[in-house]
């Protein structure tokens, strides 16, 4: 588990070496991460760029969503319930469902 901090710091590592802009990049938190990015939203495991981080809490995993939000990444906040503690973020293609 992780700090808003870390994680946003991973986020914005991982983010910056891809060299897609924001607006490319779907930002959400969920309750099982893996099943919201591979299954929900189509993502590709081998080969896309995606990322997930486990934060300390939901009302963290809701403080990083809204940063990436506000810095123009595509997703919608307000989700989830206090289970809700995984924050992803994938770039989005023609094979991927938001």
């Amino acid at each position: 588990m992780a700090t808003a901090q870390q994680i946003i710091a991973d986020i914005n590592a991982h983010m910056q070496q891809s060299g897609i802009p924001n607006n490319r990049w779907y930002i959400g938190i969920a309750a099982n991460a893996r099943n919201r990015l591979f299954v929900d939203h189509g993502v590709n495991e081998q080969g896309g760029w995606w990322i997930l981080r486990q934060a300390d809490s939901s009302a963290i995993a809701r403080q990083v969503e809204k940063a990436y939000l506000d810095a123009g990444c595509q997703g919608g906040g307000g989700g989830g319930d206090d289970t809700t503690v995984w924050v992803y973020a994938y770039v989005i293609t023609s094979d991927t469902r938001e």
